[in-house]
């Protein structure tokens, strides 16, 4: 039982009002004052609604005994907490029907135990992306279409505390003296949140949700992402080895693609992976994940993912696996693609991948390392086998665009050829985008080593006048 620490039973509130009303002369006495009128829930906005819900969820802190809900089901605080919820309705002269008040509670509950407005779009599987710009103002896209919701939070404060409990989970926290922070939900979501004074009006928080189910390769075909004959590809390049950048836009699906091309990796490989906030969703059982650490307020202690990728090579893995490239460790990560660490794959935003080769080119700068341009290329050259290139269109939906072969080097440049690419044909009635992947009529270099390796790809895969496949 959830035990209530400040409510009077009905006797105790009975002899109480029987020694006010006799404490009072006769002559004093006065009328008592008419009960406020009843409101029914369905009469109030949306906002009261939501100020009523956290106006109950602080009184109900009060009253319950914290401690007995770690050993009690959900189940067994709807039934205890609707209790008190009744109560206290009464209390705040509240009308509400059954179907109402149960409504309450479970939103409530979502303020007691998860994270509350938020909790029915986390629990909506179409919501690919949750953004919340304001107290008042929460989006959401579905299906690659953002749409406003009528989800509110009842102040900044409320807003706050959520992001708070979001990160502390982790191990993080966000405040004045750190006002942006990257966290992770339980499920692998992705967090970001940026408070005052960086943003000017108010608390913004945004959530990359990640499917609870892994996503195959298989499925993204059937998606439409990319066709038969890339992912058979695909799939034998991860399996032989080869070292994998995947580029693309904010929002391209590069991390979806990531795990979907890790199912490929045998399952007595000893895998590391390495990221800011733990999202990706290996399905080997042989996983070693590291995640980052901020400095704390003190400015000490931040690990960042350069010391990671150092660390990763003393451990001996047989791939790197790094969700994301942004500064200084490009220059450690492809020192591993080069020292028998074959087969690592780490993603990047570019969106071409000659783009994705410049932006590595620059990042090897960023480590602080005296190296010429033409021995950072060559380092990329002899690192790099295979840039896939995604983008999310303009009807929202998420395809893989190129993938490209790097051959070597010509001089000082890098070259590079595409073996399949996306054509954009039109746009139709409905602004879905019309177009197929097409085969480019080159034979990939690597082809020799997938053979070697049991992987014989027949060449009518790359012949651009064949029929599509499916």
């Amino acid at each position: 039982m959830i035990f209530p620490t400040r409510r009077k039973t009905g006797a105790q509130s009975d002899a109480a009002g029987d020694a006010a009303t006799a404490s009072v002369p006769a002559e004093t006495k006065v009328a008592a004052p008419a009960p406020a009128p009843v409101v029914s829930i369905k009469d109030r906005r949306r906002d009261d609604y939501t100020e009523l819900k956290v106006m109950l969820h602080q009184q109900l802190i009060d009253r319950i005994n914290l401690a007995a809900l770690e050993t009690m089901t959900r189940e067994q605080m709807q039934r205890d907490i609707g209790d008190i919820v009744q109560e206290m309705l009464k209390e705040n002269n509240q009308a509400l029907n059954a179907a109402e008040r149960r409504q309450l509670v479970e939103d409530i509950l979502d303020e007691l135990l998860g994270l509350g407005p938020l909790e029915p779009l986390l629990k909506d599987p179409t919501i690919s992306d949750i953004m919340v710009n304001s107290a008042t103002k929460v989006f959401v896209e579905r299906r690659g279409r953002i749409e406003e919701v009528g989800t509110r939070f009842a102040s900044d404060q409320h807003l706050l505390r959520i992001i708070g409990k979001i990160v502390s989970n982790v191990g993080r926290r966000v405040d004045e003296s750190s006002p942006m922070v990257d966290a992770r939900l339980p499920d692998g979501s992705r967090i970001n949140a940026i408070i005052p004074p960086l943003a000017i009006d108010g608390p913004c928080l945004s959530i990359r949700k990640f499917p609870p189910s892994r996503t195959s390769i298989d499925k993204l075909v059937e998606y439409g992402s990319m066709t038969v004959d890339c992912a058979t590809m695909l799939k034998a390049v991860v399996a032989s080895r080869r070292n994998v950048i995947v580029s693309g836009g904010t929002g391209s699906g590069k991390t979806t693609m990531l795990n979907a091309l890790s199912a490929s990796i045998g399952s007595h490989e000893r895998v590391v992976t390495i990221e800011d906030s733990a999202e990706l969703q290996l399905q080997q059982s042989h996983v070693v994940r590291l995640e980052t650490r901020p400095s704390n307020i003190e400015g000490r202690g931040e690990v960042n993912q350069r010391d990671l990728v150092k660390n990763a090579l003393r451990m001996r893995p047989d791939r790197v696996i790094l969700g994301e490239i942004r500064s200084g460790e490009a220059f450690d990560m492809l020192q591993a693609m080069n020292t028998g660490h074959d087969g690592s794959m780490t993603t990047l935003h570019a969106n071409t991948p000659r783009d994705a080769l410049s932006r590595l080119e620059q990042m090897i700068g960023m480590s602080g390392i005296d190296i010429s341009p033409k021995s950072a290329r060559a380092q990329i050259a002899s690192a790099i086998n295979v840039v896939c290139q995604l983008e999310r269109l303009q009807d929202g939906s998420r395809r893989v665009t190129s993938v490209a072969e790097i051959t070597g080097m010509e001089g000082e440049i890098i070259l590079m050829q595409e073996i399949f690419k996306f054509v954009r044909e039109g746009v139709d009635e409905q602004g879905k985008v019309i177009g197929e992947m097409r085969p480019m009529g080159v034979r990939p270099k690597f082809m020799d080593i997938l053979k070697a390796r049991g992987f014989d790809l027949p060449s009518t895969m790359f012949d651009p006048f064949k029929r599509k496949d499916g």
